[in-house]
């Protein structure tokens, strides 16, 4: 099949749009720019001064150029709004591989989508199931859309018309389950990431400018990558981390590579929390949310024969040193109380938690027996004393030493 480039961004409507507006517009987006490449690596802010460059020579950049430059798009949402901004401005038309025929592309990508995800049930039977194939052929009987229907769909939505909202929501179903595949084995299931990727699908349909020229699959795409992202960030933890805390910490995070790059060495919770305007706490107190859970059962060394949890000592757990010296304990004390009565013995095991159970007071231990508290002191005072015999006394010494 034939395909050829089609502009996303047209530079006639970028010129109407603007008119004598560009040169201010322009000067925002430098400074804009600038906080963009805030926390980004040298080599990053190499290659996105290389694209605007190459953009502005040869008019145009790719999709896949940008996206390649953000693997990691959820940790720059702000910056990837600011490069796309700049690329509008400076007239720089945004391209993507398009076929000749859209309705024969339409039923084309369902069933490459298909093969595909054939391909991953291969691979792994849990990642594919029955409910995702139901779903890819009820999608895949709703026709895509053209240019024009696109834009009309758009206009009706925007004055509030819900069936057309609908259409072109249930018209792009597809494009969702195509960005969704990609990030299978992420930590949530394929429908998970799937209804994720149509919450930013309809965002998209309710935010599209349809006027500035944007291709509406080029434009949804960004919304249906970032509401994905976001929400592997949010859900695919161990332990769940509000999403305004993921945000805190992406920038956290973009503040202190800033500070290394300056500092040359490991910025301190005071320098970051000064930049941040938080306390210095509070700095501590998100970098310790931050971390990453890991695994027990994680392999260590090559033959992958031994695992983490064997290396990490419980210090809640007995040593058998104790374990032993606490029988002995139980034997002796046992021994010991051997030689009083059945009502002394019990009143100390009640007095002391001697086997266990939770120490009681005189008044606990006289109702138990329906005497007075007073009468309960001198069964225990008895029963002391004949402890205190050195013959009795000398098999619990160790043990107070």
């Amino acid at each position: 099949m034939k395909t050829k480039k089609k502009a996303v961004v047209s530079k006639k409507v970028v010129k109407k749009k603007l008119g004598k507006q560009a040169s201010t517009a322009k000067k925002v987006v430098r400074t804009e720019e600038e906080i963009s490449l805030e926390g980004m690596g040298d080599n990053r802010k190499k290659k996105i001064r290389e694209l605007v460059l190459r953009g502005m020579s040869q008019g145009h950049v790719t999709q896949d150029e940008i996206l390649l430059l953000f693997p990691d798009a959820e940790n720059y949402v702000e910056e990837l709004d600011n490069l796309y901004d700049e690329l509008l401005i400076k007239e720089i038309d945004v391209f993507e591989s398009v076929a000749d025929n859209e309705g024969e592309t339409g039923e084309k990508e369902v069933s490459d989508l298909e093969k595909e995800l054939e391909v991953l049930a291969a691979l792994d039977s849990r990642a594919i199931s029955d409910p995702v194939r139901m779903y890819l052929r009820e999608i895949g009987r709703i026709p895509l859309l053209t240019r024009d229907q696109e834009i009309e769909l758009a206009q009706k939505t925007e004055a509030g018309d819900l069936k057309a909202k609908d259409k072109l929501t249930s018209s792009n179903l597809r494009l969702v389950v195509s960005i969704a595949k990609k990030y299978i084995g992420r930590g949530m299931s394929f429908l998970d990431l799937i209804q994720e990727g149509n919450k930013g699908l309809i965002r998209a349909v309710e935010k599209y400018q349809w006027k500035k020229g944007f291709k509406f699959s080029t434009y949804a795409t960004w919304w249906i990558r970032q509401a994905i992202t976001r929400a592997i960030a949010d859900q695919a933890r161990t332990i769940r981390i509000p999403v305004h805390m993921v945000e805190t910490i992406n920038k956290l995070i973009r503040i202190s590579r800033k500070l290394m790059q300056t500092l040359g060495r490991e910025p301190l919770p005071e320098e970051i929390a000064e930049i941040m305007e938080i306390t210095p706490d509070k700095v501590r107190e998100i970098l310790k949310i931050s971390q990453k859970t890991t695994s027990l059962e994680t392999p260590i060394g090559d033959d992958e024969d031994s695992y983490l949890g064997d290396f990490i000592e419980d210090t809640k757990q007995a040593t058998p040193y104790e374990l032993t010296t606490q029988r002995l304990l139980r034997e002796n004390i046992e021994e010991v109380l051997s030689g009083l009565s059945d009502r002394e013995s019990k009143v100390l095991e009640m007095r002391f938690g001697l086997r266990g159970a939770k120490p009681m007071t005189l008044e606990e231990v006289g109702r138990e027996f329906g005497v007075t508290r007073e009468r309960i002191r001198q069964i225990e005072a008895k029963a002391l004393r004949k402890l205190k015999h050195p013959s009795k006394r000398r098999m619990l010494q160790d043990y107070l030493d």
